[in-house]
């Protein structure tokens, strides 16, 4: 039998099926990651080539003219919202090296990045509460009244919908009784078209949060931006409505300088996203903000368009880097070091390692049974932080991951609170509908 790769496939948790190649212990698809010849694509990294390859790859790659048509519009600048490069280098960790720089710490080190967690976590966040609201004017979409060619779950619905309800709740959407249009945007806007306020979707992907939106608010001007080209998109049934008016950003967000696309110039709009990954969330609050954006970028604004209102709800903070993360100096005011936020994104995995069907949070004084005797002189070949972490509980580690999660959402909301923004940070729905359950609310102050 011939043999097979070795390359592992963590979204499929299985060894790669194919055929080895010669001499390799890798096929064809993955024996870039066995020796140095091959290269990220600098157009679009999301595919490699070999090296010796590179300059006739970059004539005919897929992507080029995209990215050719892209770079010459005005919204287009370059890490934009990418955040302040650090002197010693901004370059990102992935996941294999903050797990490295964490099973490499001695367990005196260990426990006390734990305790320091547990202490600041008790200090900032005991003011997230539960925050699940249904409004009326999702009752088409929660009653299933809607088209039935949409596709209907009922976790992402329930979702959809608290995010709207907590924008109601905040005073950002106005509620519209038995109307047949059950709600509207709230704004100091005029009766003109012109002045309507606008919603951009940010990490919109098929744009069904924008689509229930649109259903149970009177909204006119949608603004949509993602990175990636989707199949089943909502924007058909979303063109279908006369009085809608649909434009689809296909950009990153690091590269969006929103104050230049032209269809939001005198408009006041508000900001949604359902589960912005990781330094996502970081780059639309600088896109938004443009305060921050001008102090980091010195571009100064010449824009009209006006944030009123913001919702994002956040997930995958395993992803987040130093380099991108917007509140880095709170970050420190707490103690918390480059190395220790690195730490702390890599735990946050642990969020789903236990049973949500309970509220963890409950469970924060829990007792890691680290004790002084366990980290003063630990033969490391015989106990070290690697063997530690598997003999916890999945229940301690899931809590310990969630304070992580909410320590890192402080700090953004910490930072829209000094951007002079009314804001909330809530558990927008139960955590067996999602752990990934923290919503930013924010609006101007009036």
């Amino acid at each position: 039998m011939a043999a097979r790769c070795n390359f592992w496939l963590p979204k499929k948790k299985r060894f790669c099926s194919n055929v080895l190649l010669r001499d390799s212990q890798f096929c064809g698809n993955h024996t870039q990651r066995s020796d140095g010849q091959w290269v990220p694509c600098p157009i679009h990294p999301s595919h490699s080539v070999l090296e010796e390859n590179l300059q006739s790859h970059l004539k005919r790659c897929p992507f080029f003219k995209q990215a050719q048509s892209l770079s010459i519009q005005p919204f287009y600048q370059e890490g934009i919202n990418a955040g302040k490069e650090e002197e010693e280098g901004g370059q990102n960790f992935s996941s294999e090296m903050k797990r490295n720089a964490v099973h490499g710490m001695t367990l005196f080190e260990f426990s006390q990045l734990i305790n320091k967690i547990k202490s600041i976590h008790a200090s900032i966040c005991s003011d997230i509460g539960d925050s699940f609201k249904i409004p009326q004017a999702c009752d088409i979409w929660t009653n299933r009244q809607v088209d039935r060619g949409l596709p209907f779950q009922e976790k992402h619905v329930m979702q959809q919908a608290s995010i709207l309800g907590n924008l109601e709740e905040f005073g950002v959407l106005k509620s519209c009784g038995d109307d047949a249009v059950s709600g509207t945007l709230k704004s100091e806007a005029s009766g003109d078209d012109d002045d309507v306020p606008s919603v951009v979707e940010f990490g919109a992907g098929r744009g069904y949060l924008t689509q229930v939106l649109a259903d149970c608010y009177k909204i006119k001007k949608i603004l949509l931006v993602e990175r990636k080209s989707y199949k089943l998109k909502a924007d058909r049934s979303l063109r279908q409505k006369e009085s809608v008016t649909l434009e689809r950003l296909r950009i990153d967000i690091e590269d969006l300088k929103l104050n230049a696309v032209e269809s939001l110039q005198g408009v006041p709009y508000l900001a949604i996203g359902k589960h912005l990954c990781g330094p996502a969330t970081d780059m639309t609050l600088r896109c938004c903000i443009s305060k921050q954006c001008n102090q980091h970028n010195d571009a100064p604004s010449d824009s009209t368009c006006r944030l009123i209102g913001l919702a994002i709800a956040t997930c995958c903070h395993h992803l987040c880097q130093w380099k991108h993360y917007i509140n880095k100096r709170y970050m420190l005011d707490l103690g918390i070091t480059k190395d220790d936020f690195n730490a702390m994104t890599w735990l946050t995995s642990w969020a789903v390692d236990a049973d949500h069907g309970s509220d963890l949070c409950g469970t924060g004084s829990f007792d890691l049974q680290i004790r002084e005797n366990e980290h003063v002189e630990s033969d490391p070949n015989t106990y070290d932080v690697k063997n530690m972490v598997k003999n916890m509980k999945a229940v301690d580690r899931a809590v310990v991951g969630l304070m992580c999660k909410d320590i890192i959402d402080v700090g953004r909301f910490m930072w829209l609170k000094e951007h002079e923004l009314e804001c909330e940070l809530v558990k927008y729905v139960p955590s067996n509908i999602s752990p990934e359950n923290r919503l930013l609310v924010a609006r101007q102050k009036s």
